[in-house]
């Protein structure tokens, strides 16, 4: 067995103060634990994001509202950077490995896609195939594990979770590993979807108590499906699936039959929310299939682009929304819910929200799935010929894909896409990255049976109008501020803000910001490259770092 092990560098140190903390003589808290005390007790999840991130948003409720304050509007222009590091996949040297592959498929460079864990001076990041531990304060490697996998779609990794003293993650083939966090060490692993019917994982799990949540992809005519794990002994508690599967399944009479039910699609693949005083889980699903030729699976197709509550202790369903009824334009609603307690005319009310690919906010009461608001967050979304009155979009079909082509925005990708928003319960607004494209769509494939997956079309990019950051109003569904960006400029990674008012992210020109939360001010920047995940900040001796990711590049900013 070839084993090997990767090399993090620290190639940047900032001023005198970033020397001190490298200079510091306490050893990582990895490596201090002589109590039996876990590392992460599942209780501690449901505490508000603070000093650690313990989870893909920081806390259960996907606001990436992190209460540190140490980093302020006021000293925020005396950013600097406390250390960097590359994350390479050379696995020369010790290394963990596990995996059901030869370890021959070929090793792409490291990208960092999703949440990286912070716990008690510790970093923990995925990249499909590899996980690390990271020291938080310095950027030096830990450990590192390689899984040696079959295949698959490696389009990137979401992140990991952690349970007690075990890391839990997806690989791009269907299996959720376990890992002793303490040393890297595997657990145990188990498949999760059938690798021969091209399903793929990139999600980060979420731990909720003694079960642990994951979702799968799948572009070729799969159904969608959450299930629920043992984080012990990875014995499945229960699945739900996202379609119609059996006769009498809630959802069915909105498809023309129970064989495109289960073929429709609806897969999980972005980590949802969780409510521990209703004991709900709220997530989203992705698009029907076949994608483009609605056809052949007329009606609203539900579950598909949907918002879904479900109830932790049983796996049932509680209630739904629907973003996107019978999507035609690939617009997954795959994108992460905000729980928050708010107020709608004069009354407190528990609420989730919503900025959906397909250009419109949702605001839903939360306990009952009951609609609120509606609005769109585009300048130039045309798909849409009004609102239903349960507030969902009704779609224009001479904006789907048809033989002589329709001018269309958004174009595929969405007016946002699954890069986290975030949303500062302080001011009440909502954040999220606007694109304002167009595309001409053409139907290729006009066989009433329609194509397979996201086939039967194609289409000719026409260009951006604009792109944006927008402050949304929770109970208005209306635009409080909005700071457009270069225009041509592609927006990713996501954002955070904080309880002194910041608020962090990307302008798609290669910049990371800080801005004024109230009114979308500029108030820091550094040209690091496109972030490609969402920032975020913790807490390691007493100093405040924001930590953020440029492709196989990790920067951890803090102030001086």
């Amino acid at each position: 067995m070839n084993r090997k092990r990767l090399t993090v560098a620290r190639l940047i140190r900032a001023g005198a103060a970033a020397l001190m903390l490298l200079g510091c003589t306490s050893m990582p808290a990895l490596a201090q634990s002589s109590t039996n005390a876990p590392i992460l007790a599942p209780e501690t999840l449901k505490q508000p994001l603070s000093k650690d991130w313990t989870s893909y948003s920081g806390d259960y409720t996907g606001q990436r509202f992190s209460h540190l304050t140490q980093v302020t509007p006021a000293n925020v222009k005396t950013l600097g950077l406390a250390w960097s590091a590359r994350i390479s996949t050379d696995l020369r040297g010790k290394v963990s490995t596990g995996g059901e592959g030869k370890g021959d498929f070929p090793v792409a460079p490291a990208a960092l896609r999703g949440a990286i864990l912070e716990v008690n001076g510790i970093l923990y990041m995925t990249s499909p195939d590899h996980a690390w531990a990271v020291d938080a304060r310095d950027g030096r490697e830990l450990w590192h594990y390689f899984w040696k996998t079959r295949g698959g779609t490696h389009i990137g990794s979401r992140g990991a979770a952690i349970w007690n003293d075990s890391l839990l993650f997806e690989t791009p083939d269907n299996y959720l590993v376990s890992l002793d966090a303490r040393s890297g060490k595997e657990n145990w692993h188990v498949e999760i979807a059938d690798f021969n019917q091209q399903y793929f994982s990139t999600m980060a799990p979420i731990v909720v108590g003694d079960q642990v949540l994951v979702g799968t992809g799948n572009d070729l005519d799969a159904p969608g499906f959450l299930q629920s794990y043992d984080p012990r002994t990875g014995k499945r508690n229960w699945i739900l699936y996202t379609v119609p599967m059996n006769p009498g399944d809630p959802g069915l009479d909105t498809w023309p039959n129970l064989d495109a039910a289960r073929h429709g699609g609806a897969q999980v693949w972005v980590p949802g929310s969780y409510d521990p005083e209703t004991d709900l889980y709220i997530f989203s699903t992705g698009n029907p299939t076949p994608g483009y030729t609605g056809v052949s699976r007329k009606g609203d197709n539900l579950f598909t682009c949907t918002l879904m509550a479900v109830k932790m202790s049983t796996g049932k369903m509680v209630w739904y929304y629907q973003t996107s009824p019978h999507d035609t334009h690939d617009w997954d609603s795959a994108q992460t819910p905000v729980l928050f307690d708010g107020v709608i005319d004069g009354k407190p009310r528990k609420l989730v929200s919503t900025a959906a690919r397909n250009g419109y906010f949702f605001t839903l009461d939360r306990v009952t799935g009951e609609h609120i608001v509606t609005a769109p967050f585009s300048k130039t979304a045309n798909w849409a010929k009004g609102l239903r009155k349960t507030g969902q979009p009704e779609a224009d079909p001479e904006k789907s894909a048809i033989v002589p082509g329709s001018i269309v925005s958004p174009m595929e990708a969405g007016v946002t896409n699954w890069p986290p928003p975030a949303f500062n319960p302080d001011l009440g607004l909502f954040y999220v990255s606007e694109s304002n494209s167009f595309n001409l769509l053409y139907l290729t494939d006009p066989d009433p049976r329609g194509s397979m997956g996201l086939g039967g079309k194609r289409w000719s990019i026409l260009g951006f109008e604009s792109n944006a950051l927008r402050a949304i109003d929770y109970r208005t569904g209306k635009a409080v501020w909005r700071r457009e960006w270069p225009q041509g400029a592609t927006i990713g990674g996501g954002l955070l803000t904080t309880a002194s008012g910041l608020l962090f992210g990307g302008d798609g020109s290669g910049n990371f910001l800080a801005l004024d939360a109230k009114n979308g001010d500029i108030l820091w920047h550094t040209r690091i490259g496109n972030i490609s995940n969402a920032p975020q900040t913790y807490d390691v001796d007493g100093r405040q770092h924001v930590l953020v990711g440029v492709g196989d590049m990790l920067y951890s900013f803090a102030v001086y």
